[in-house]
């Protein structure tokens, strides 16, 4: 188990690539971000970015599903106070294979709750291609090191 003693400012983590398909992208739109150019390849063609591509929220909600795949058990995390900031840099689109780079950038023991602190990351998803499609500034809270009973 990782706390948050064991985060170090500077620390990068890579994260296994996922492959984003239309049908998911469409599914997603259907129920939460229900444009035109998320929901219709036709409509897409006409629209600023060319073709069928996925919500920004699909993308946030992507980045979430790599951490959490990657921290689920292994992680002493209580959760999150929030993003700090969230940038759509690039439309993500059917076949894009994304992959996930996060840097600490702030490790601080919280002072009213000893048993806790909080780890602030900065995140960049990129697709195949090496561009930037996300970038994201997030806090973590994670539970301190149990102290050894006598």
């Amino acid at each position: 188990m990782r706390y948050l003693e064991d985060f170090a400012v500077g620390q990068v983590t890579h994260y296994p690539p996922r492959t984003v398909s239309e049908e998911e992208i469409i599914a997603f739109a259907r129920v939460y971000d229900p444009q035109p150019f998320h929901l219709d390849k036709e409509a897409a063609k006409q629209s600023l970015f060319g073709g069928l591509c996925a919500s920004g929220w699909h993308t946030a909600g992507i980045v979430m599903r790599m951490l959490v795949d990657h921290m689920a058990g292994r992680y002493a995390s209580m959760g999150s106070p929030g993003i700090d900031q969230l940038r759509w840099v690039r439309p993500v689109f059917p076949g894009d294979t994304l992959s996930l780079k996060g840097e600490v950038i702030d490790v601080k023991p919280s002072r009213s709750k000893p048993d806790r602190g909080v780890v602030t990351s900065r995140y960049e998803l990129r697709n195949q291609k090496g561009e930037i499609v996300l970038t994201m500034q997030s806090k973590g809270m994670y539970a301190r090191r149990p102290q050894a009973k006598d």
